[in-house]
């Protein structure tokens, strides 16, 4: 059984806690040198989770922009309460007909030509290894859990897209053929910066809109941010079903 999992979540998952029997329920800020970042802490079974949401503003009503998020805060906030498995939970467009919208994946590797360079040794250089980027111990788990509305497939590719704009019909042909399966906004720089803690990874995409130009029937379909948001939050459940999986696991 997982003691101690955090999750970092995004787009249609800020009702996430909601989605998970919990015992109790709390929030602390968290101290960074980038600001503080808020926690729920969550008790469900015994075990402690943190969640974060990637998105978090100090403004009331407002969400940070992917482009904007500082994931070094997130991360490090994460890292602070020592989990033993951190979950990452990201809404993708998908290029592939066996993850269509509403299915949740389990990512096997990340596509990132795109993002900056980040990390948390600056002036000193650490070159962490990314051969297996996520940990194949709690993806076999889920694979073995049996939960209706995820995908388990041998190679699920996200590539990482700057934003905050969606992608055009010509970015994910060429994503296609360099070998992505989905595109998403964040997991990019949040999984180079979690694979210098040296913590188990896992990352799980929502599949929440087709790609520009893979809608099946109509290549010219357009993508809606709102649209995306309530499909991403009609999939908590599949989510909550995950993290459920990997507590007990």
């Amino acid at each position: 059984m997982t003691e101690r999992l955090a999750i970092i979540a995004g787009t249609g998952m800020n009702r996430l806690s909601k989605s998970i029997s919990a015992s109790e329920t709390s929030s602390v800020r968290s101290d960074t040198p980038w600001g503080q970042v808020p926690i729920t802490i969550l008790n469900i079974d015994g075990c402690e989770v943190f969640l974060v949401d990637r998105h978090y503003s100090d403004e009331p009503g407002s969400r940070t922009p992917p482009h904007e998020i500082e994931h070094r805060a997130v991360v490090h906030a994460i890292r602070s309460v020592n989990p033993d498995l951190i979950v990452s939970v990201n809404s993708v467009g998908t290029m592939i007909e066996s993850l269509p919208p509403g299915r949740v994946g389990v990512v096997t590797d990340v596509l990132d030509l795109s993002s900056k360079a980040i990390t948390f040794h600056a002036s000193n250089a650490v070159h962490a290894d990314r051969t297996n980027s996520f940990s194949r111990r709690h993806m076999s788990l889920l694979e073995n859990a049996g939960i209706d509305g995820l995908v388990i497939s041998t190679k699920l590719v996200s590539a990482q897209s700057i934003g905050p704009q969606f992608e055009t019909p010509a970015d994910i042909r060429a994503l296609s053929m360099l070998g992505a399966d989905v595109v998403g906004m964040t997991l990019g720089p949040e999984s180079r910066l979690v694979s210098e803690t040296g913590i188990p990874h896992v990352a799980i995409c929502c599949s929440s809109n087709w790609a520009a130009g893979m809608t099946p029937g109509d290549s010219t379909a357009p993508i809606d941010h709102r649209q995306v948001e309530a499909l991403a939050d009609s999939i908590r459940s599949i989510v909550a079903n995950c993290v459920i999986a990997l507590i007990e696991g």
